[in-house]
């Protein structure tokens, strides 16, 4: 049975400047260190900012799980579908992350690698 935990959450912003005040007041508020990326801007390691409106109405959310392929294959044989065009890879060939086909109350959810 795959094992699953709350990897992060991400918040869809508008803009660059956006993501970077919001990452900056989660920042402020908890004392999480601020880390900007290529595509969004991390506050700790659990809130995700991104820079420009992607998956998901509000925004999407992360749950990691050691082996992914494993945990879709299991997620499938309970009726859940995947999103194959979002599947991403490690160097290796190893499946990293996958969003699942429907959102969840306006949230798109995906697994990624964790170990």
């Amino acid at each position: 049975m795959a094992e699953f935990s709350l990897a992060h959450v991400g918040i869809n912003a508008q803009n660059a400047e956006e993501a970077l005040r919001t990452a900056e007041l989660f920042g402020a508020l908890f004392g999480f260190e601020v880390k900007a990326g290529n595509s969004s801007v991390f506050a700790g390691s659990g809130v995700e900012v991104m820079k420009e409106p992607y998956k998901g109405t509000h925004g999407h959310i992360a749950i990691g799980t050691p082996n992914v392929a494993e945990a879709q294959r299991e997620l499938e044989a309970k009726g859940f579908a995947f999103d194959p065009s979002t599947a991403k890879y490690l160097a290796d060939g190893t499946l990293n992350a996958i969003y699942l086909a429907d959102e969840i109350c306006g949230f798109a959810v995906h697994l990624v690698g964790k170990k």
